[in-house]
């Protein structure tokens, strides 16, 4: 990522953010330089993309083949009433248009597959995992693995959900290896072993709290601020209201 020069309109729209210390001008650059790709313009997409949105990430590509239905419009709050029947990509572009005109979006109007993931994901220099299925979150892996870049994934239940980021090709401070998804989940559960969200039914205002942060652990890699959620898995309670950290090693290599 290179920095890039912000005009006095963007000066002014990141106001917030370019008087922490911890972002600053410098930050603020480094955020319109960047490159984020998000898999999925569904109930985590959306809060993941309106925040980066807002917070000025220069280039937002965008994975999805799906068009925006009725039951989305629960918790996919990106999309609107009128746009039930639009592909999503183009229904989460115009939100974005909308939001934030310095932003640039990148559509990919397919599903992720193996003969398609490699050549996207070099693309950009990070990956935002909003997939609801486990085919795809072990592609997404696998894939950022091999092609080096940073992976924040989230996933959620019906009350529940959970956080991690994955740089499985980089090492600690103490030069152990990091961990990757497969050290955390070795092999995907059994076919029909957890519901989708059609059968189990999920909070709306659940994919909101996961995905924002979500969206809160790119902003940190972009700029290089704080503790990423390397090694760690967040796990948020909805009904108990309450969080918990599991860590997490590398088991192989």
């Amino acid at each position: 990522m290179t920095e890039t020069a912000l005009d006095s309109s963007e000066i002014a729209r990141y106001a917030r953010h370019i008087v922490l210390p911890e972002i600053g001008g410098a930050g603020q650059q480094k955020l319109k330089a960047a490159r984020v790709l998000l898999i999925g313009a569904g109930g985590l997409g959306a809060p993941v993309l309106q925040y980066l949105a807002a917070a000025g990430v220069g280039r937002l590509g965008i994975v999805d083949d799906d068009v925006v239905s009725l039951s989305n419009l629960q918790r996919q709050v990106i999309h609107a009433t009128r746009d039930i029947g639009r592909p999503k990509v183009e229904s989460a572009a115009a939100a974005i248009a909308d939001l934030n005109p310095h932003v640039e979006v990148t559509p990919h109007a397919l599903r992720l597959a193996p003969e398609n993931a490699e050549a996207i994901f070099r693309q950009y220099d990070l990956v935002v995992d909003g997939s609801d299925n486990f085919d795809t979150r072990y592609l997404a892996a696998d894939t950022a693995e091999a092609a080096r870049v940073p992976l924040v994934t989230g996933a959620v239940g019906r009350f529940d959900g959970s956080v991690t980021v994955l740089k499985p090709y980089e090492a600690d401070a103490e030069g152990h290896p990091n961990p990757s998804y497969r050290d955390l989940f070795p092999t995907p559960p059994p076919p029909g072993a957890v519901p989708a969200c059609a059968e189990a039914g999920v909070v709306g205002a659940l994919t909101g709290v996961i995905g924002t942060l979500q969206a809160m652990e790119a902003i940190k890699l972009i700029t290089g601020t704080g503790e990423p959620l390397v090694g760690r898995l967040l796990l948020y309670d909805g009904l108990a209201a309450s969080f918990s950290t599991i860590r997490y090693r590398r088991g192989r290599g």
